[in-house]
């Protein structure tokens, strides 16, 4: 299942223009923001497909028959850039399980590069529902190496991929690598992607940009 959250007509695809926006990525906390407000969105619909049960609550003035969450999932991202969407997702899914992902390009003379992984923090992931962030699905090695490793450590029921903007390649790379029954939810969908592998006209560097530059290439 593959979402485009600007599809149609909604204040997700006012949020992506502003993430491309050169006048507007200036400000660090109005990006930060961004990224944040998509994941608080991805959340929110992603709870729709979740499990609930019915459990009895007791208010001042008697028992209501609530519908909650029948389990937390695991909030996943890689670092650094992924941060402000998983906040994002936090924000909603405020009791769930965190993971962190050391994962990056790690780049060779001939302009080619080789993701690395170096470290990881996570809770038990057997049967539970995973979602993974990160900003930019590009060519996609990054989260499909991250999504492997993830079921290396334990076996989720399910996962969901959660970012900012895509391509179309990484998304077919994501899917032959990682299974079909991926769920990929996207604030925005675009079809070109440079030999160095970075998303036309996407949006830049998310992690430069929210965070500022770093001098390690």
């Amino acid at each position: 299942m593959i979402i485009n959250l600007s599809e149609g007509h909604s204040l997700v695809s006012n949020w992506v223009s502003e993430l491309r926006d050169v006048n507007v990525q200036a400000y660090r906390l109005r990006f930060r923001r961004n990224l944040e407000r998509i994941g608080e969105v991805a959340a929110y619909e992603i709870s729709k497909l979740l499990q609930f049960v019915e459990t009895d609550i007791q208010t001042p003035l008697g028992i209501h028959s609530s519908k909650v969450l029948q389990e937390q999932p695991v909030l996943a991202t890689i670092l650094r850039a992924g941060l402000p969407l998983h906040n994002g997702m936090l924000n909603y899914f405020d009791k769930a399980d965190n993971a962190f992902i050391s994962a990056y390009r790690k780049h060779k003379h001939d302009g080619s590069f080789e993701i690395s992984l170096d470290y990881m923090s996570c809770p038990a992931l057997d049967n539970r529902t995973i979602i993974v962030s990160d900003p930019m699905l590009a060519t996609g090695a990054s989260l499909a190496k991250t999504i492997q490793f993830l079921k290396e450590e334990g076996n989720p029921k399910n996962i969901f991929v959660v970012c900012a903007i895509a391509s179309t390649v990484g998304i077919e790379y994501l899917q032959r690598e990682c299974g079909n029954d991926l769920s990929i939810w996207c604030g925005d969908i675009d079809d070109e992607i440079t030999a160095k592998g970075y998303i036309v006209p996407g949006l830049g560097d998310a992690g430069d940009l929210a965070f500022g530059s770093k001098v390690q290439s």
